[in-house]
């Protein structure tokens, strides 16, 4: 399909999305959504397309990035700047999306939402205001690696690129990560379960695997 009919499939099957009644009255219809997938199929973009759409279905929506919330430099560079294995496993700070994003909108969660834990430029605590997501809110949770660890989203969808689209689409200075990629397709598998599967290695032409 075309990236703009991608867009409104998806919004669509976001926006019918609704856990069973008694969790739904447990924490007010609030979903929380993760479009996950390698910076070269750009996540964030997806997400940021997909606000609009949802907003025009009835649905309040926040955006989140993982790139809010990484740890400081002194735990995520510990082993080196270019090091693959920590950055599978060192550099997201998934307690604390955690703690400041999903728990809030799990059952009997409070709905408010920390949007920025940390500023990785500056390597400082963010000044982000808590931001309280209404009844019916969706907040969509952009970026990499996010699968696979436990973390409670209700919504899943994973963006999937061939080894050889991954390559030639990730900027050389960034290759050093593509050990990270292989390793979590190879240990988590995050095509087999996500509740959506986006195949994008012709950008031009993404496809929704059924």
């Amino acid at each position: 399909m075309s990236p703009a009919a991608l867009v409104e499939e998806l919004a669509d099957r976001i926006a019918a999305d609704e856990p069973a009644a008694p969790v739904a009255a447990q924490r007010a219809g609030r979903l929380r959504v993760a479009v996950d997938g390698a910076p070269a199929a750009d996540p964030g973009g997806l997400a940021d397309r997909l606000v609009d759409p949802l907003r025009v279905r009835g649905r309040p929506v926040l955006r989140v990035s993982t790139s809010d919330f990484l740890r400081p430099a002194s735990v995520r560079l510990e082993s080196g700047r270019t090091n693959p294995d920590a950055f599978y496993t060192d550099w997201l700070d998934a307690a604390g999306l955690r703690r400041e994003v999903l728990d809030p909108l799990g059952a009997g969660g409070s709905g408010q939402v920390l949007p920025a834990l940390w500023n990785a430029v500056t390597d400082r605590a963010s000044r982000a205001a808590y931001v309280a997501v209404p009844p019916g809110g969706i907040v969509l949770v952009s970026g990499a690696l996010l699968l696979g660890a436990g973390l409670p989203f209700d919504l899943a969808i994973h963006l999937v690129l061939s080894p050889a689209a991954l390559a030639r689409r990730t900027a050389v200075e960034e290759h050093w990560t593509l050990p990270a990629y292989a390793r979590y397709d190879a240990e988590v598998g995050p095509a087999s379960f996500a509740d959506l599967v986006v195949r994008l290695d012709d950008p031009r032409h993404p496809a929704v695997v059924e």
